[in-house]
């Protein structure tokens, strides 16, 4: 689990095709110094198993799934990637509840910048807009952000400049594709509702 705090702006600095699958090495000091194999890491919101840990970069398989769900198919060496280790139970929950498992990918519509900030609009995938709510919280990226707006087919979020200059999102534009994940509270409460039968009406006999 992850707090979409983001520790790192890392680097990729192999990409390895497999049949089926891709292995990436990315190249990050801060959250490798005790990562161990098996430790998981969230790459651009998406949650990685380290495989290999040597010289500051970790190395990580991606399978095909992920590489279809994600923008992790496209990375390539020298792509940066926000990285954020996996969160302890004794650590300050800082985002919100972040699992790493993206649920689809947007697209940056549009960026506003204003004196304090910067208003990034975001296109939304279709079923997804059900799960986002204004002032409630979704991953972009592996970053958790407050939604600002939101429509059946888009939602805004107001970047301040310390997440514009350490993240991904500071240099993305219009066109370029970002991981979202939507809150996972929310998708548990809509399962637990449809599976509520209604209570029958009393029968007229039942009134008398």
């Amino acid at each position: 689990m992850f707090t979409g705090i983001v520790e790192e702006l890392g680097e990729v600095v192999a990409v390895e095709p497999l049949d089926d699958a891709a292995r990436l090495t990315v190249r990050g000091p801060v959250v490798t110094a005790d990562a161990a194999h098996g430790d998981s890491i969230a790459v651009n919101g998406v949650c990685l198993t380290v495989v290999e840990n040597r010289d500051g970069a970790f190395t990580a398989d991606v399978m095909r799934e992920t590489l279809q769900r994600s923008s992790l198919g496209a990375l390539a060496v020298g792509s940066p990637v926000n990285l954020e280790r996996a969160v302890r139970a004794s650590d300050r929950l800082g985002g919100h509840v972040v699992l790493g498992h993206v649920d689809g990918t947007g697209q940056v519509l549009s960026k506003s910048p204003t004196e304090h900030w910067t208003v990034v609009r975001v296109a939304l995938p279709e079923g997804l807009d059900r799960y986002v709510v204004e002032k409630g919280s979704i991953t972009v990226d592996g970053v958790s952000l407050t939604v600002t707006a939101v429509t059946p087919d888009w939602f805004e979020v107001s970047l301040i400049p310390t997440t514009l200059a350490l993240t991904t999102l500071g240099p993305k534009g219009p066109g370029d594709p970002v991981n979202l994940e939507v809150d996972v509270l929310a998708k548990h409460v809509e399962k637990l509702l449809a599976g509520r039968v209604p209570a029958a009406a009393p029968s007229r006999e039942d009134r008398t």
